[in-house]
């Protein structure tokens, strides 16, 4: 949501200027320019990065429009399953996990937390992980070693379409100028016309210059920082899992596994302890029931 806005801002100021200043807008309105700094940016995608990497950047710009996984609600709701989870284990034994992890999508555990079963990825990480833990052939280093290797890899992958939209920002400029150059080969054709036409053939030249500029640092390089404040709180998000199951991992109490998933949250949405503990205090019973 707060994209759209900003976007909204970015062109709203910039148009509400330009009128101010007299200018007309039918004259931005240039479909060849468009079409030309458009397709040139979007064949060069396509040349870095395939059809794959196009759809990929398609669904993680339509994912900016979802609310992202770090906000205090969240938080609070992720202490509150992984309470939960972890005290059935410490009450029914580590074999009372395996029926939920095994087929999260049926847990009646799993079940009363929606925004994390919503989270494919921070369940599939944590299923597995709990799985491996369960089989109890992996040290603790190891299985640290092991959840960090998946959580760099995630994050390489997610960071993809951060880094093509900063390329096609670096590169806006240049088919601005592109755009530009062929509007004045258009002119120079025509330089024997009266001053008004040739004054509009220009102007339209010079569109392409100023498209280019604007989607550089207007669009494509905000959207790009987008993504990777995204990606970075998907991060911490992660993080949260990972210190607790490797507490939960290390024979350490519900209470105090949940405790290193809170130390790892941003400030800004980490609740108190007491705030925890008392949001957390009815899941054991929960979790017993379930």
């Amino acid at each position: 949501m707060f994209v759209l806005i900003g976007l909204a801002v970015v062109f709203g100021s910039i148009l509400v200027g330009y009128i101010m200043h007299g200018g007309k807008v039918a004259l931005l309105i240039q479909i060849s320019e468009f079409i030309i700094i458009g397709g040139a940016a979007f064949g060069g995608v396509i040349v870095g990065n395939g059809i794959s990497g196009v759809q990929t950047l398609i669904k993680t710009m339509l994912g900016l429009l979802k609310p992202p996984p770090g906000s205090r609600d969240s938080y609070m709701e992720l202490l509150q399953m992984l309470f939960a989870l972890f005290t059935l284990a410490r009450k029914e034994g580590l074999l009372a996990l395996e029926r939920h992890v095994e087929n999260p999508e049926s847990s009646e555990l799993f079940a009363q937390y929606p925004g994390i079963m919503s989270n494919h990825h921070a369940m599939e990480f944590l299923c597995d992980t709990v799985k491996v833990i369960l089989t109890g052939a992996v040290g603790h280093y190891e299985l640290s070693d092991l959840m960090e290797i998946d959580l760099e890899t995630h994050k390489e992958e997610a960071m993809k379409p951060a880094h093509m939209l900063s390329k096609v920002g670096d590169a806006m400029p240049g088919f601005g100028i592109v755009a530009a150059v062929l509007g004045v080969v258009i002119t120079m054709q025509a330089i024997n016309g009266p001053p008004e036409q040739i004054g509009q053939k220009v102007a339209a030249a010079l569109v392409g210059t100023f498209m280019g500029v604007l989607l550089a640092y207007g669009v494509f390089q905000p959207l790009s920082q987008a993504v990777e404040g995204r990606v970075q709180a998907e991060e911490e998000y992660m993080q949260c899992i990972r210190h607790a199951l490797l507490s939960f991992a290390r024979g350490e109490s519900p209470i105090t596994c949940v405790e290193f998933a809170r130390r790892q949250i941003p400030p800004a949405y980490r609740p108190t302890f007491r705030e925890m503990e008392e949001s957390v205090k009815g899941t054991g019973r929960q979790a017993a029931a379930a």
